[in-house]
């Protein structure tokens, strides 16, 4: 009797054992430029598992899994762990989301990690690796072209990518961006990147211009350019050599950051400058330039105001001119005609002015000045153009313009017709007859149709308890349902060898499970050929399913084809479909 109660508190303690499945993080704060692992673990059996997203990561190595099982004191355990590598792709708090797997037809989920991301941090050297270390091999250098420009000088930043001869580069991506605050800037496209011989620190290496910026500081003070920071992957040679005695390539990646510059901006000198200066430094040219200075009534003159040369031209505005009330001036068309180089901004801007006269006689336009800070001499300097003189030769005389005739041929005179009507008086307002909601059919309707539903609702719930009851039914159309869901998968990751053996095989255990009602766990190559072949399935079917489950295993972990993936899928299709017809 003691020995059957004390069988039974085991088999309880066995069925009453609580399932555990947790995330763990090797680190909770870590920099821009390590590695974070993240183990799934679970202390039961599961299957179809979902890691998360790692919004923020990147995905270096995983999922890699290990699976422990011991018995110690008739006593069983069970672990088993899927384990990832990431590298943060951007600062703060970040979250890794919760990852779900099933384990005896319950879903369970981990509780999600907050990681705190820091600035990219000094990594440790192993004294034992003699192999080449991407640190001292790849540098990002922002080359600035004048450190003390005044304001609206134009500097220029080029971003230049060191790399050494022995290291590869496959790919890169923007990190952090640079910011121009307090300065106008303009990229400088670049079509091609192109590798260059170059020398750096007394080394020849290869150089790559990523970016080009032409910058305009608009205040003085000390301006803070931040940093680019890019994220690159590189080949990087080892100690180890292979059979031909050539270095063997590792992957690795690599975070690089060109460093915030300082930039101390000079105000532009107080002595000597005119009234009328508005910012516009450089060399140039002004122009006032009218189409006529002689017209008749009702024709107009176009009179175009332009400033030419190199310099700040999109960061100042032109003179107005001033013309006698006599000359009506519309406002002007502005018009740019400006190139960037690396050198700054030239061309030519203008305003173009249409003018029309009123009366007939002689009207003067004042000379316009314009005044810039001359770089070259450190003077300002200050442009006057000449006086123009406009002639109307006819038209109405002055005398006339308070009588209506003097209204110009731009000009149009209002019409006094009536364009309202009286209000009117009366009205013919008529009631809208409508039948009352209340006895009308739809009231009625209404009324009955609860009672009316009530069957529906107790047939619709019968149904649905009949269908939780059938346990094995449930199971089995859950089980076809993620079957197909995982060779979908498995057709979406064609591209990907990993993932698409690690779908391949999950919708070949569902399809499994969905037909013969057996656990994962349970599954073994002898138990599946004898159950399928028990329900008259053909043997060489049931070996092609054989063989296709031992080769999604095995393909993780060796060099495949694009064409062999495509096979294996075909295959799985084909395979699939004949058991279906079979069983």
């Amino acid at each position: 009797m003691k020995k059957l109660i004390f069988l039974f508190l085991i088999a309880f303690h066995g069925l009453s054992a609580q399932v555990q499945f947790e995330a763990k993080a090797s680190k909770t704060t870590l920099g821009l430029n390590e590695r974070l692992r993240v183990d799934f673990s679970m202390n039961d059996d599961g299957d179809n598992f979902v890691p998360p997203a790692f919004e923020g990561f990147k995905v270096v190595a995983g999922p890699s899994q290990q699976v422990s099982q011991s018995w110690i004191n008739g006593k069983m355990s069970f672990n088993k762990t899927y384990s990832y590598f990431l590298l943060p792709t951007q600062k703060g708090t970040l979250t890794i989301k919760q990852a779900s797997i099933e384990i005896r037809r319950q879903i369970y989920k981990t509780t999600p990690i907050k990681i705190t991301v820091t600035n990219a941090v000094e990594m440790p050297k192993d004294p034992n690796d003699t192999s080449i270390s991407a640190d001292d091999a790849i540098h990002l250098v922002a080359d600035v072209s004048k450190a003390t420009p005044y304001i609206n000088e134009p500097i220029t930043v080029v971003y230049k990518l060191y790399i050494s001869y022995n290291i590869g580069l496959s790919n890169f991506k923007e990190l952090d961006k640079p910011k121009y605050n307090d300065f106008w800037s303009q990229n400088i496209e670049i079509k091609e990147l192109k590798a260059e011989d170059a020398t750096y620190n007394g080394e020849r290496v290869r150089c790559v211009v990523l970016k080009k910026v032409v910058l305009y500081p608009q205040k003085s003070g000390r301006l803070t350019i931040a940093p680019l920071s890019l994220d690159l992957d590189v080949q990087v040679p080892t100690n180890r050599r292979n059979f031909w005695g050539q270095a063997l390539i590792k992957e690795d990646n690599k975070r690089v950051s060109a460093g915030a510059r300082t930039i101390n901006v000079k105000p532009l000198p107080e002595a000597g400058k005119p009234d009328d200066f508005t910012g516009a430094v450089g060399r140039f040219d002004f122009k006032v330039v009218p189409s006529k200075t002689e017209l008749r009534n009702g024709e107009s003159l176009e009179l175009n105001v332009s400033v030419s040369g190199t310099g700040n031209l999109k960061l100042f505005n032109l003179p107005k001119p001033v013309v006698p009330t006599a000359l009506e001036m519309y406002d002007p068309v502005h018009k740019e005609q400006v190139s960037t180089p690396l050198s700054g901004m030239s061309g030519k801007i203008s305003d173009n002015y249409t003018i029309i006269p009123q009366y007939k006689g002689d009207y003067l336009i004042k000379p316009m000045t314009f005044s810039y800070y001359d770089l070259s001499s450190g003077r300002y300097r200050t442009i006057v153009s000449k006086e123009i003189k406009i002639r109307v030769l006819d038209g109405p005389s002055p005398s006339e313009g308070s009588t209506p005739a003097s209204v110009g041929a731009n000009k149009q005179q209002i019409s006094k017709t009536d364009h309202f009507e009286f209000i009117k008086l009366k009205t013919n307002l008529q009631p809208i007859h409508k039948k009352d909601f209340l006895g009308s059919n739809l009231f009625y309707g209404l009324l009955t149709a609860p009672f009316l539903c009530i069957p529906l609702l107790i047939g619709f719930r019968r149904k649905k308890q009949a269908i939780d009851a059938d346990v094995a039914g449930n199971r089995t159309r859950m089980s076809n349902k993620l079957a197909k869901k995982f060779l979908s998968e498995a057709k979406r990751q064609l591209d990907n060898k990993e993932l698409f053996y690690v779908a391949l095989e999950k919708a070949l255990h569902n399809f499994l499970k969905a037909k013969t009602q057996i656990e994962t766990s349970e599954m073994s190559k002898e138990k599946i050929r004898d159950i399928l072949l028990a329900r008259k399935a053909n043997p060489d079917t049931v070996s092609e399913f054989l063989r296709l489950t031992e080769n999604c295993e095995l393909a993780r972990y060796a060099p495949a084809s694009s064409v062999a993936i495509h096979n294996d899928y075909d295959k799985a299709v084909e395979i699939i479909s004949a058991l279906e017809k079979q069983i």
